[in-house]
Parts: structure tokens; C-alpha cells; sequence
């Protein structure tokens, strides 16, 4: 089947973030009286088993169904042009939310929501604003964005302290905004680390402007081609930005047989996916699950807020994961210079520049 129903469960965008106040959406308890309750979801073209974005988002939906004594639909999109339809599938299931995870999903999402008043609808990672005067396009949608910088910033940190090659290298899926959002931030890092311990480890496939990308955000042979690349130029820690694309980078640092250390995005890869846990230095966190599962909630118990919320180092929105397997290769030193490094963002010391800074 072309896609599944299944019962289970930029301008503007800075303007958006100010607005946000950095606070997380409210954090409500359900206690089962909301059983008509309906949530519903849907994918990007990532699925949700991507051990990523998609999946992290899917499991705060079902969290909160689960609370409020309820199920959530979900629609999984294989293709760009499953997504019009499938959002429009889960109006036709009666949905008093729909969850659409992506910016990819934000012009439909935005149609939707215009055509359909009475339903609440969360939008993952995009401002809904698609005329760009600084405002969510429709009084019914609430989006959900995260200032990834911050917490790239501490892992471009991180792996400039790591590295032996003195080169680290990058690459994305597609060129825009919330996918170079972790680019710029890990770019920071590793310039903040050469200023500080004067050194001067190099970054490839990002340079604040242009980079390597390999077109979309499959597991595929570009993907593929796009890290060999990128391994090729010697480096020892490489930052895939594209849901599943870290996949096809793991193939290619097996195929080098030359000991790469990954860095993962949105999820912390060590728990999502157990065949990454001899390869992956840290993670860079968005927490979508807690801020879905929030939404959500405030959704089923009548408390839908459609401000912005933008995810943080200081709310918790975002982070880097442990580094479990690699603790005992990682200077504690190090490990202790960027957990100041952190407190240092939060308290404003140290700036993290982004389309989503405030």
C-alpha cells in the first residue's frame, strides 16, 4: 500500500521563536475522561521507524493517547506527495489533533488547518509561516521548534576535543534551515574550541554557507556516495543531519575499515538504534517526544495553546546524549569543559548564533 492508516497510536521563523519565551508547553495529566478524545498523526517520508525524528514525535503522541485513555491514528507518508492526502485522511477520521512531523508538511499542514478551524494542529520543526510576516498562518496551529545550535555548538565542542585527524566532517540531507541549524551550531563549537585551545581543527562539508547534501533524506546510494566523500578527506567524527541517512554513513565508515566515530541527531542513537552503540561519540537531542507529548496532552484536556515553543538547553528542549560507550575514551576533562560549556549558553556567556537564537 502507497501509505497505511493504522490505529496505535525562514525571515519569520526568528520573530516566531521570540515570541516562544523558550517555555515548554504545559504540562498536563490526563486521567482517561477524555476517551473521545481523538489525536492522530502523520510522517514525514522518513516513516516512523526511522530511530529518529519521525519516531521520537510518534512516540510523545502515542505517550499522551496513552494518558488520556485514548489511541492515536497514524498516516506514515512514503513520498512528498503522500502528504496532502494524508493529512486530509485524518480530517476525514474525525481528528481533534493532528500531529504533521516536519517542515516538509507545513504547506499542507497549513491548508489544512485554514480549511479545518475546529481541529488543533501541532506542526514538528516549521513555524507555519509560509507569507513570512512573523506570524503561525493559522490561529489553530501550534509549532514546535528547537534551537539544535546550542546543543551542536557543545558537540562540534566535544568532537574538536576528540578528534586525532584534527578534521571532522559533516553532511545533510537537503539545504534548509532545520537541517543547517545543526550544521551552523557544530560549526560554532569546534571554531569556539580552536579559539579557546588554539588550535585548529578543521571541519569538512560545512563552512556556514554551503556544504555537502545529498538531495533528500533516504538511506540510499547518494547518501552513501556523500560520506565516502566526506571520509575521504581523513576524517575520524562525522555528523550525518537527516533522519536515516546516518544509516548509509555507517556503511561507508564499515566499508573504509578506519575507526570513525558518528554523531547523531534529534534521538540519542545509542537507545534508538543498538547497532550504533560501538560507533556513536554522543547524540544532539531535540526532544520531541516530551514537547509532542505535551502538546498533545494540553490538546485532549481542552488547554490547546498555540504559541510557539522553542526548545532549549536552558527548558531542556535540547541537549547532547551521555557518552556511554565512548566515556572511556573521552578526557573527562574534556567531557567537564563542555558540561560548563553548557551552563555557559544557558547563562548567556557564550553566544550560539541561529535563525531560532533569543
Amino acid at each position: 500500500m502507497k501509505k497505511a492508516v493504522r490505529l496505535t497510536a525562514l525571515a519569520g521563523a526568528a520573530a516566531l521563536a521570540l515570541a516562544a519565551c523558550g517555555e515548554a508547553p504545559t504540562e498536563t495529566t490526563g486521567d482517561g475522561a477524555a476517551s473521545d478524545f481523538k489525536p492522530c498523526i502523520v510522517s514525514d517520508a522518513g516513516g516512523f521507524d526511522d530511530k529518529s525524528f519521525n519516531q521520537l514525535s510518534f512516540e510523545g503522541a502515542s505517550a499522551a493517547a496513552e494518558e488520556l485513555g485514548t489511541e492515536v491514528v497514524d498516516v506514515q507518508s512514503t513520498s512528498e506527495s503522500d502528504y496532502k492526502g494524508n493529512i486530509e485522511s485524518l480530517v476525514g477520521e474525525s481528528c481533534d489533533t493532528i500531529v504533521t512531523v516536519g517542515f516538509a508538511l507545513s504547506a499542507a499542514t497549513i491548508e489544512s488547518a485554514t480549511a479545518n478551524p475546529d481541529i488543533d494542529y501541532i506542526i514538528i520543526d516549521d513555524p507555519a509561516d509560509a507569507d513570512f510576516d512573523s506570524k503561525t498562518d493559522a490561529p489553530n496551529i501550534k509549532p514546535l521548534l528547537y534551537d539544535t545550535a546550542q546543543a551542536a555548538f557543545l558537540a562540534g565542542y566535544l568532537a574538536a576535543g576528540y578528534t586525532e585527524a584534527g578534521k571532522i566532517g559533516t553532511f545533510g540531507g537537503m539545504d534548509f534551515p532545520t537541517v543547517t541549524i545543526f550544521m551552523d551550531g557544530f560549526k560554532q563549537g569546534i571554531d569556539y574550541f580552536n579559539e579557546t585551545k588554539g588550535e585548529n581543527v578543521e571541519l569538512v562539508g560545512w563552512d556556514g554557507k554551503k556544504g555537502s547534501f545529498t538531495g533528500g533524506f533516504a538511506a540510499d546510494p547518494a547518501a552513501k556516495t556523500t560520506a565516502q566523500n566526506i571520509l575521504d578527506q581523513g576524517v575520524d567524527v562525522i555528523l550525518p543531519v537527516g533522519g536515516p541517512i546516518y544509516q548509509s554513513a555507517i556503511d561507508a565508515i564499515e566499508d573504509s575499515g578506519e575507526d570513525v566515530a558518528l554523531i547523531g541527531v534529534d534521538a540519542d542513537f545509542y537507545e534508538t538504534d543498538p547497532t550504533t552503540q560501538d560507533i556513536v561519540l554522543t547524540s544532539i537531542l531535540k526532544g520531541m517526544d516530551v514537547s509532542t507529548k505535551e502538546a498533545v496532552l494540553a490538546a485532549g484536556n481542552d488547554e490547546f495553546d498555540p504559541t510557539p515553543y522553542v526548545g532549549t538547553l536552558e527548558n531542556g528542549g535540547v541537549d547532547i546524549a551521555p557518552l556511554h560507550n565512548f566515556e572511556d575514551k573521552v578526557d573527562p576533562a574534556l567531557w567537564e569543559e563542555v558540561q560548563a560549556l553548557r551552563q555557559q549558553i544557558i547563562d548567556g556567556e557564550v553566544e550560539v548564533e541561529s535563525y531560532l537564537a533569543q
